[in-house]
């Protein structure tokens, strides 16, 4: 079994019952309190919602982000418009057990996870003393994206 972490926005329709759903979907064991924040990467758009499940999964990394994208299909997504635009649920795989991963497609840890506030705080929730593979601890990357603001 392998402890997951996915991070999990939305801001389109109902936000915080997609989240919800999406949660549930992939078997979150745990999830963070949901936060509002702004729009990143592409400004002109609703605000979000996000949160960070924690999952336990016998699915290896690919197979687990084929799931990840199954449900965000099944909870309405549609892969159109602007990069980073607006989106009824998006699921990121950010962390998958203490694996890098860098292959086409997948790239762990996530490729913009020290870049956003937004999913630092609600994983530092979670997991505050975790390494991040390659860097520091979770807290680490959080004071560091705080000092930066």
């Amino acid at each position: 079994m392998i402890l997951a972490y996915v991070g999990l926005g939305s801001n389109l329709d109902d936000r915080e019952s997609l989240i919800r759903q999406a949660a549930e979907l992939i078997g979150a064991v745990r999830l963070s309190a949901i936060v509002e924040s702004e729009p990143w990467g592409y400004e002109h758009q609703p605000r979000f919602l996000n949160a960070v499940a924690e999952i336990e999964t016998v699915l290896g990394p690919r197979q687990l982000l084929d799931h990840l994208f199954d449900v965000e299909r099944r909870l309405g997504r549609e892969r159109v418009g602007p990069r980073w635009g607006p989106r009824t649920i998006d699921l990121d795989l950010l962390l998958y057990g203490d694996e890098t991963i860098d292959e086409p497609g997948l790239i762990v840890p996530h490729p913009y996870l020290l870049q956003r506030r937004f999913v630092l705080e609600p994983l530092a929730e979670l997991i505050p003393a975790q390494k991040i593979p390659g860097n520091g601890t979770v807290s680490e990357a959080l004071a560091e994206i705080q000092s930066e603001s």
